[in-house]
């Protein structure tokens, strides 16, 4: 890749964010599709926020990734948001519009563009999102609006399991975790963990968020988590044979939605799974 005077710049933000695999990701469909554009990791602190996307503005950047912890703090400082954005509260990709700043979330949309690329379509389909974060609540959403029948929020705290099936509207139903029953996980036509088990460094990294032995056959089981590449989760559902989708397939595809609606040209999604596990060596 060659910088030159006509270069459009991009950047995520956050805190940290030199660990960030975005600019892997993103130069490299960049570079694969003949874009001249380059993207940086920008590290700022939370009481910058506001002054660094209005030196977004002022610099001229194309566009700007939002990581923890700024997600929601941005969302505050955007002159407009996307209906998603402004459902959840939070963005995680801002977009320059002649100084304009427009708020998006592609969490949701995202995974469900990582799952339709791998053949699953969400219509029709009983869910259980594990978790209630941010992920689980663009998670929720994404799939009530693509048309899943039934989506079960199942996180420690029923109270904020039932704050995310609310947000999310008819179809989603929120459950305490522990009160999940062998029918109801038997049901399930998709499992998503939002959560860090399972995650390195995190306080379960040999633990599984789901109970594998009572999925169906035909179950498929994803998992946000990409550090390490096979989870307790997904191990243990490639062991009973079941389709898995890793959190870095997960990510590539909210990345995929944040460069195509920056660029307006298709995303090249096994290009960046590629220099996504390139990092991940």
């Amino acid at each position: 890749m060659v910088i030159s005077g006509s270069t459009r710049l991009a950047g995520v933000i956050g805190n940290p964010v030199r660990h960030s695999m975005s600019p892997a990701i993103h130069n490299a469909a960049y570079e694969a599709t003949g874009l001249d554009w380059a993207y940086v990791a920008l590290p700022v602190t939370e009481d910058r926020v506001e002054a660094a996307l209005l030196g977004a503005v002022a610099l001229g950047l194309e566009g700007v990734s939002v990581t923890m912890p700024h997600k929601t703090a941005a969302a505050q400082f955007c002159d407009e948001l996307t209906p998603a954005a402004a459902r959840l509260g939070v963005v995680n990709s801002i977009r320059n519009v002649d100084g304009t700043l427009v708020g998006n979330n592609t969490d949701g949309t995202g995974f469900l563009r990582a799952l339709l690329a791998d053949g699953w379509s969400a219509n029709g389909r009983r869910v259980v999102v594990v978790g209630a974060g941010g992920t689980a609540r663009a998670l929720t959403a994404a799939l009530v609006d693509a048309g899943a029948e039934q989506v079960l929020v199942a996180a420690r705290r029923e109270e904020a399991a039932l704050e995310v099936a609310t947000m999310a509207g008819a179809g989603a139903r929120g459950i305490r975790l522990e009160d999940m029953s062998a029918s109801q996980w038997g049901d399930a036509d998709l499992v998503a963990n939002t959560t860090p088990v399972g995650m390195v460094g995190s306080a379960r990294p040999d633990a599984s968020p789901a109970p594998v032995a009572w999925l169906s056959s035909q179950c498929r089981v994803i998992d946000a988590v990409y550090h390490p590449l096979t989870t307790p989760l997904l191990a243990a559902s490639r062991q009973r044979g079941l389709s898995t989708l890793g959190g870095v397939e997960l990510l590539v595809g909210v990345s995929a939605e944040v460069f195509t609606w920056w660029t307006g040209v298709e995303a090249p999604m096994q290009v960046m799974v590629d220099a996504a596990r390139t990092v991940l060596g």
